[in-house]
């Protein structure tokens, strides 16, 4: 039951049985479930208060065990829902960054956090995405993503763009962070999914395959990093798979063009070409991979 990935579907099967009872017929069932629910909340949200200060009391809360807590998923979920995590909202943003920085720079890009003001992020994305659309929306995507997880009271993330001046970038307008979507035929759209890549499959190579979300992968490691494409050649189609990788250029079995996937998956002859490149971040024992959904 320790399971994180457990624990998160039983919380997402208590909010929707309790949606479910919500809308029944009969409105005092849904009281009695919504005050039920708030008593169990009440009730367990004083039971950690009490754990922490029995810790403290003690001596026993120390900066290591507080960053070991709220490095834990399943712990600081609870903590934040409570009210009890014991970084404050910028800390907690602050650290996030810190852990998508080295994919954002794997794209050519950096963030800096301009300020926090009643719930909104507001943000600069820096740097170069070597002139690739998908490279920005997959660093956005991989800002989002840890944001979300680290400060899930946060409403809304804002990127001020930068503009040109004399050829020096001065700050521009802010915009919001949209989660990249695809259409549905009902004309609503859907956000990407996260899914999770057990590590243990990069041990025995540096090119994997892998299947999520009915989407083909490759992930590439080079040195300690790890890069996410679709598995098709932009330039033929073919399989990436197959290809061979040399430090962080991959060769293409079929058409035999190269792509940096240090550069977005850049074509090395033909600047124009890119490997579509998707989100990937590490967590303790997963890593994270942003899958767009199917068209459907």
């Amino acid at each position: 039951m320790s399971d994180p990935k457990t624990l998160r579907a039983v919380a997402d099967r208590v909010e929707a049985l309790t949606g479910e009872l919500a809308a029944l017929p009969d409105r005092r069932i849904g009281a009695k479930v919504e005050e039920l629910v708030r008593l169990l909340m009440e009730l367990y949200g004083a039971g950690l208060a009490r754990m922490l200060e029995v810790i403290d009391e003690t001596g026993g809360m120390n900066p290591t065990l507080l960053d070991r807590l709220a490095a834990d998923d399943l712990v600081a979920s609870l903590l934040l829902l409570h009210g009890l995590h014991p970084h404050d909202l910028k800390t907690r943003i602050t650290r996030a960054l810190e852990r998508v920085r080295p994919y954002l720079a794997s794209h050519g890009g950096d963030v800096k956090l301009l300020a926090v003001n009643d719930g909104v992020v507001l943000l600069r994305l820096e740097g170069s995405c070597h002139g690739c659309p998908s490279s920005t929306i997959t660093m956005k995507l991989a800002i989002e993503k840890a944001i979300e997880e680290a400060a899930p009271e946060v409403s809304r993330i804002e990127l001020e763009e930068k503009i040109q001046v004399d050829g020096a970038p001065v700050p521009g307008e802010t915009v919001p962070i949209e989660t990249m979507r695809t259409p549905h035929k009902n004309g609503r759209t859907a956000p990407v999914e996260w899914l999770s890549l057990d590590p243990r499959q990069l041990k025995t190579s540096d090119l994997v395959a892998a299947a999520l979300g009915g989407m083909n992968l490759v992930v590439c490691r080079v040195g300690d990093t790890l890069y996410a494409y679709e598995d098709s050649c932009p330039s033929c189609g073919a399989t990436l798979t197959k290809g061979v990788l040399r430090e962080s250029l991959l060769h293409c079995p079929t058409c035999n063009r190269t792509f940096d996937v240090r550069r977005a998956g850049q074509c090395v002859n033909q600047e124009e070409i890119h490997m579509t490149p998707l989100p990937l971040i590490m967590e303790q024992d997963a890593i994270k991979i942003a899958i767009p959904p199917m068209t459907v």
